[in-house]
């Protein structure tokens, strides 16, 4: 796959600096580019690599007299790497309807499906155009996915789940198993049935080895642009609100409802039928245990507001000092009572 540097401009949306028919036929790091290919400038440290790169072009964000090559001027060198690379991507491979792959006799499939070996797709359900199953996918009964959606290997879509248009879902995640809720009958847990379903809209990329419970009542609900990391876990009933991001490792409780455009860390955990309104954003490792307001920015276990938890978590490292310096002045306080009692 080859574009001219003219071209990649216009898919960054930039302008060139230096020729613009040179031929591009990939994209690398400043330091790994070869020939041929375009690279990004975007920090500050790696300036040093700007006269040893081999690349033939540079996505940077204002001329450099370091660069030799064409430059494509953008205002935001990372964002247009991503817009460039896509451009380079490699394409799921189209296999058609496989006839290793079981297919309901009822289901519907929508046209150009590419559906490989050991998938099975369950009674009545409907794809849609476009759609790219790879081995070892199940869709249960009745399921319903959209247009241009992909599912990767050993993706388990559950029962009467329902799937929006151009979804991404990685290895291994599990969409509409049972939400975690049981009862205590003395001392045995009852199991709660879990009735509802899973709706994810528009959009959506779900990582690697994650889980997506269904509702016990209605549905959980991920809603357009929601971007999960992996090993993500989200409860029953949660409402996750439009373009929020959910980093690796992430635990969202039961019935929570988080806002558009949320911030959840790597490794936070949300405790069950909280609120977290839009544009919150949540630090690594966080313990959320009340509900947060629109905007509002925490850290720690259990969760305080982020500028004071950099102060308390500066104070750690000193604490066995402070704890020393805290003993002697008790002793010197207690020779000095003695004395005073003579």
């Amino acid at each position: 796959m080859q574009f001219s540097v003219r071209q990649l401009a216009e898919q960054a949306g930039g302008t060139v600096v230096g020729e613009d028919r040179v031929i591009i036929s990939g994209i690398a790091s400043l330091a790994e580019a070869c020939p041929g290919q375009i690279a990004f400038f975007a920090d500050p440290r790696y300036r040093g690599g700007l006269k040893t790169t081999k690349a033939s072009a540079i996505l940077i964000a204002e001329p450099s007299a370091e660069f030799q090559g064409s430059q494509v001027i953008v205002r935001n060198p990372a964002l247009a790497y991503a817009k460039v690379a896509s451009l380079f991507a490699p394409a799921p491979r189209v296999v058609g309807v496989s006839e290793k792959a079981f297919v309901s006799e009822s289901a519907v499939i929508g046209a150009n499906a590419s559906i490989y070996p050991l998938a099975y797709i369950g009674e009545k359900a409907v794809l849609g155009d476009n759609v790219i199953l790879f081995p070892g996918v199940f869709i249960g009964d009745r399921v319903k996915i959209g247009n241009n959606t992909v599912l990767y290997p050993n993706v388990s879509v559950m029962n009467d789940c329902v799937i929006g248009n151009e979804v991404i879902i990685h290895a291994g995640t599990v969409i509409g198993s049972d939400g975690f809720g049981f009862l205590r009958d003395g001392s045995v847990n009852v199991k709660i049935p879990q009735l509802g379903i899973v709706q994810i809209d528009d959009l959506v990329e779900i990582g690697a080895n994650s889980c997506v419970d269904r509702a016990a009542l209605g549905k959980t609900w991920i809603q357009r642009g929601v971007k999960t990391d992996n090993m993500v876990q989200i409860a029953h009933n949660v409402v996750i609100g439009e373009d929020t991001v959910i980093v690796a490792q992430a635990a969202v409780g039961g019935s929570v409802s988080i806002g558009n455009q949320v911030v959840i860390g790597g490794q936070a955990a949300i405790r069950d039928h909280l609120r977290v309104e839009d544009r919150a954003m949540i630090g690594s490792q966080s313990g959320v245990a009340k509900s947060l307001g629109a905007g509002e920015i925490v850290s720690g276990s259990p969760a305080i507001p982020h500028r004071l938890w950099l102060k308390t978590s500066a104070l750690i490292p000193q604490l066995p000092d402070l704890v020393a310096r805290l003993r002697r002045l008790e002793k010197r306080l207690d020779d000095l009572e003695k004395r005073g009692t003579r």
